[in-house]
């Protein structure tokens, strides 16, 4: 039995394959923006809050990172609304990733903080500095430093995890392939060249992300 491939057949759908590539990054870069923002205050809480603030940012990051991001995405997008909360399937996506990654993003900040000296909070309290001043300027930019590859990493999981908010219609690059294999039949081309795209999106972000950190969130022009 022989078997043929047509990968032209697939390409030729390529405005469907755009679109699913542009949903993506900016499904990845809103919820990385926001998700950093929101692990970044998870990690002061868990490490400079009160015990009680502590105790339910805990119980989110463990909640979080113990059950599959399909399922809080399931339960953003068809529980909500059965409490009168109706979200479109980009915004239930949204909301889901920038859940996810907040939690993870909490715990490698975290690591981070705990890992700076004990003389920088010194030297700041020496200068007067208040908590929040202390942990903008002193504590946070080496905190990231320490641990950007490690973020860097999980917002690639993220974005890579955002196919299976296809499942819910976001027009994501796997709902893409999904459309166009559903149309012209060639699922094991469709998904080849959506894996192809995908390791791409991958490599292209982690160094888009490697550039950024050092000139913007921590090290000024040294990076």
């Amino acid at each position: 039995m022989r078997i043929e491939f047509d990968f032209i057949a697939v390409l030729l759908q390529w405005p469907l394959l755009a679109k699913g590539v542009l949903w993506t990054l900016g499904l990845t870069a809103i919820s990385a923006v926001i998700g950093l923002l929101v692990g970044t205050l998870c990690a002061w809480a868990r490490s400079s809050g009160p015990p009680w603030l502590r105790w339910v940012v805990g119980s989110y990051v463990e909640l979080i990172r113990n059950t599959p991001f399909i399922v809080q995405l399931f339960f953003v997008f068809f529980g909500l609304p059965a409490a009168g909360v109706k979200l479109t399937p980009e915004i239930a996506s949204v909301i889901a990733m920038v859940i996810n990654l907040g939690a993870y993003a909490a715990e490698i900040v975290r690591a981070g903080i705990e890992a700076t000296p004990k003389g920088q909070f010194e030297a700041a309290a020496s200068l007067a500095l208040s908590k929040l001043q202390t942990f903008r300027y002193v504590v946070l930019p080496p905190a990231l430093q320490k641990v950007w590859p490690a973020l860097t990493s999980q917002i690639i999981i993220v974005m890579l995890g955002s196919a299976v908010c296809g499942q819910i219609s976001t027009e994501e690059l796997s709902y893409a392939a999904n459309l166009i294999q559903s149309r012209n039949f060639r699922a094991f081309e469709a998904f080849i060249i959506a894996t192809g795209i995908y390791l791409l999106l991958s490599v292209g972000v982690r160094s888009l992300l490697n550039w950024i950190g050092p000139r913007f969130l921590f090290g000024g022009r040294r990076g």
